[in-house]
């Protein structure tokens, strides 16, 4: 749909807007830099895009990959595709008060195709698509920058100039190398962010689209303004941030198309002019191109408001102390502290760190702190840039400090605390978008700085150094970013104070076994956030392993009386009671797990166990069918309810619970090993044989699989098989409890008949 515009100032717009690239100063002729055809830029930036992040491809699946992945029910086919709009990014319910309420249903279902294509959870796939997406916003980043540097100009065919091949080159290099966006390219859960920041300029390009000249002259298409306001909410639905853009494309709509004179229309504004209407804003065209991005804007927010509820998210201190700060000095103080210091990882992105949480930054609560001068320089620097922005008789350089300016700070409103609390301090993937801002800013202080000097390739060559260097530490980090062992020792050098580095590095080395190593982390972690409960938890755990009973006792309650609801630990706690014999404090601890996690087949396992010690073992089988009931391939319960029937003399029960058993769970030798003793002692040797054979074949080393067969042969007659499972079961385990007599009964009975047969 095309609209005309019928005021008598459209002609002087229309040919203002022609006419751009002759009655303004082109950027391009003030700095030395390479000159190429567009084709051959954006070939350039895809590529050196790549180069930056090609390492990262075949990396693990590391921190928050887990949960937003590998542990997200909502990956998985058997998950109803309608779920995704109803569950966060995390996969839990969006109703749900632990909800996290980021709402990101497309980002989710990119993970889902990435997941059905791998045929399961291999992160290749992920990865690959991450680095096309980096590389592709990278390429478009050219036709961006070369639009809000050098303005926006179509040839009489309707195709749009680039009058800035030079800063724009410049700027989507400085753009595609920058070291902070590592996290987003290289860390999958990323994927939010490169999905955002694609739709994100999708819109803004489309938005452009609509001043596109055609036949009849003096037009703007209200489809495309209706296309970019439906980019930009899907841009919404990868990620929050991608609202802001409708805002962006009003600003560009006044200061490039309408050229608003920000600060001459204010002054008209506070004097109530009545040639206000020559002002630029109260045009016919933008006030209706206004009126959809806002009406678009209003719309998408009211729905994500209706399907996210009412109620905000639900942090924690840890996550962002100062939100929690009673002093509304002291919030506003560390609020712009963060922001400096997301201003310091743009300007020098060299002390990088996947989270700034726990203790990273301390609070600043006081004037006599030294990080004031921080917010000191943010501000000065701010203030002289939005001073020029306004009052520079330079309309130019008044446009373009505007824009970099808004893509500086409109997209970082979302992560700004300014309208509610965030879950982070510092977060380097908000940054991607934000960049934006900082390369137009960079690039134009770059092209001033070549007016002044003398030597321009000097300064060039400069440039050319930054970017290389950028290029290098894009490499390394993405290195780190490849396994979370490297991932979180990167970050023990810059965030020492951070409990949570600590307990990751911790929580790593016990995954793979190096318990001892673990505990010095999980001990410094709780040095350092005395309240960190899953720290607590998880070096309660360890103590238990090595019989430390009383420490880990002692951390464990600590870890529930800080969280009284923390279900994990109160069934760890069960456990090491149980160990001490305190039978009736351990059932109490298991049930209030229970009470805090209502679906907990582990503690149910736990509780099964401790009645078991008890001689309960009615109870015992109730605790295990439980089990079984929330976790149908809970190997552990099931054996457990099979041996205390088989122990018990319950072998018609055993069977039918060992056969059921193994229907859901078909191929666990251990289930197998435990049916066909059972079917043994019943004399349905050929079955309890096969059984066996199964699993041994499953399992070839384990020693009693060998001697629980070679006692069935021994009851059954087949004397030679049971000699030679005897004899390779007492190879694998000379200490096999029982098999040595056995075997020894059994050579004095071959003995006789071979007395009697000569």
């Amino acid at each position: 749909q095309i609209c005309n515009q019928h005021n008598a100032e459209a002609p002087n717009l229309e040919q203002a807007f022609h006419r751009m690239a002759q009655t303004e100063p082109n950027l391009d002729h003030d700095i030395s830099w390479f000159l190429l055809p567009s084709y051959w830029a954006k070939m350039v930036v895809a590529l050196i895009s790549f180069l930056c992040f090609a390492n990262s491809y075949d990396g693990d699946f590391v921190f928050d990959d887990s949960e937003a992945i590998i542990n997200n029910k909502d990956l998985r086919a058997e998950t109803p595709l309608g779920d995704l709009w109803h569950h966060d990014f995390w996969g839990s319910k969006l109703s749900s008060n632990t909800s996290h309420k980021s709402y990101r249903p497309l980002t989710v279902l990119t993970f889902r195709i990435n997941y059905f294509f791998a045929g399961g959870f291999y992160p290749v796939g992920f990865h690959v698509i991450n680095i096309i997406l980096h590389c592709t916003i990278s390429v478009l980043m050219v036709d961006v920058f070369s639009i809000l540097l050098g303005g926006l100009q179509f040839s009489n065919k309707g195709r749009r100039l680039n009058l800035a091949p030079k800063t724009s080159l410049l700027a989507a290099l400085l753009f595609a190398v920058h070291p902070v966006h590592t996290e987003c390219v290289a860390g999958i859960v990323g994927r939010a962010d490169l999905l955002c920041a694609l739709f994100f300029l999708l819109s803004f390009l489309g938005y452009c689209k609509a001043f596109r000249e055609n036949k009849e002259g003096h037009h703007f298409s209200v489809f495309w303004v209706l296309v970019s306001v439906l980019l930009g909410a899907i841009a919404m639905l990868c990620k929050e941030q991608g609202i802001t853009i409708l805002g962006l494309n009003a600003v560009f709509d006044a200061l490039v198309i309408n050229k608003l004179n920000v600060l001459e229309f204010i002054q008209k504004l506070v004097r109530k002019d009545k040639l206000l209407e020559n002002a630029g804003l109260l045009r016919k065209g933008l006030l209706f191109r206004i009126t959809l991005l806002m009406s678009g804007g209003a719309s998408i927010l009211y729905i994500r408001w209706r399907i996210m509820g009412t109620g905000p998210p639900a942090f924690t201190e840890v996550d962002n102390p100062a939100s929690f700060a009673d002093s509304l000095f002291v919030r506003a103080i560390n609020y712009n502290y963060y922001y400096s210091l997301n201003a310091w990882l743009l300007l020098c992105p060299w002390w990088l760190c996947f989270d700034w949480s726990m203790g990273c930054i301390p609070l600043i609560k006081s004037v006599s702190d030294w990080r004031i001068i921080a917010l000191a320089a943010l501000w000065f620097c701010l203030i002289g840039l939005i001073c020029q922005a306004l009052c520079s008789e330079d309309s130019h350089k008044r446009r373009i400090l505007t824009l970099g300016l808004g893509f500086l700070i409109i997209p970082f409103l979302p992560a700004s605390n300014l309208f509610f609390r965030v879950g982070f301090v510092v977060a380097e993937r908000v940054i991607y978008l934000p960049s934006i801002g900082y390369c137009i800013l960079f690039t134009y202080g770059f092209s001033l700085l070549s007016k002044q000097a003398k030597k321009k390739k000097i300064l060039a060559v400069a440039v050319l150094g930054i970017l290389l260097i950028n290029v290098m530490r894009c490499a390394l980090r993405s290195s780190q970013w490849r396994s979370e062992e490297q991932l979180f020792r990167s970050a023990l050098s810059v965030c020492p104070l951070n409990a949570k580095v600590h307990y990751n590095v911790g929580k790593n080395l016990a995954d793979k076994g190096n318990q001892s190593a673990a505990i010095k982390y999980y001990r410094e972690a709780v040095r350092l956030n005395p309240k960190y409960v899953h720290a607590m938890n998880n070096l309660g755990n360890i103590l238990k392993e090595k019989n430390e009973l009383q420490e880990a006792e002692e951390l464990l309650s600590l870890a529930v009386q800080i969280q009284p609801d923390f279900a994990a630990a109160w069934m760890n706690l069960g456990i090491v009671q149980n160990s001490l014999r305190r039978f009736e404090e351990a059932e109490q601890s298991y049930w209030t797990a229970i009470k805090h996690r209502k679906k907990y087949p582990d503690c149910y396992y736990n509780l099964g166990r401790l009645y078991a010690d008890l001689n309960r073992h009615i109870d015992a089988l109730n605790a295990w069918r439980n089990a079984t009931v929330l976790k149908p391939e809970h190997s552990l319960a099931w054996n457990n309810m099979i041996i205390l029937l088989d122990n018990t003399g319950n072998l018609a029960q055993a069977e039918a619970v060992g056969r059921e058993a193994l229907e859901l769970i078909p191929n666990d030798h251990s289930l197998m090993f435990s049916l066909a003793n059972v079917l043994g002692k019943s004399q349905k040797y050929k079955e309890s044989e096969a059984l066996f054979l199964k699993a041994i074949k499953a399992n070839p080393n384990a020693a009693s699989y060998h001697g629980n067969l070679a006692v069935l042969y021994h009851r059954w007659g087949n004397l030679d098989l049971a000699k030679k499972h005897y004899e390779v079961s007492l190879k694998l385990d000379p200490m096999a409890p029982g098999t040595k007599e056995n075997y020894n009964l059994l050579r004095r009975k071959l003995e006789q008949l071979q007395k009697k047969g000569g």
